[in-house]
């Protein structure tokens, strides 16, 4: 569905033409930690951390990943290196 009128969408995609690729990058950014919240506040209060990360990825990404990178997400932990 596209509601949105030629002139209103021409406005948008010049403004978006006009904007630098940083500023695209945190409007991006911006949306996606928004949808992110929204998903994660709409989820039980009990789940563990890794239910959690799959429940989110499930609900952003649904079939666009296989479901062993779903799984690979949830259960993944970042090795951090101390210099």
């Amino acid at each position: 569905m596209n509601d949105t009128s030629a002139a209103v969408a021409q406005l948008v995609a010049a403004h978006h033409r006009d904007m630098t690729p940083e500023e695209r990058l945190h409007v991006a950014a911006s949306l996606y930690e928004t949808a992110r919240t929204i998903v994660d506040s709409s989820l039980p209060q009990d789940l563990t951390r890794e239910e959690r990360r799959l429940a989110i990825a499930r609900r952003l990404y649904g079939n666009e990943l296989p479901e062993a990178a779903l799984i690979a997400h949830a259960y993944y932990r970042p090795t951090m290196t101390v210099r």
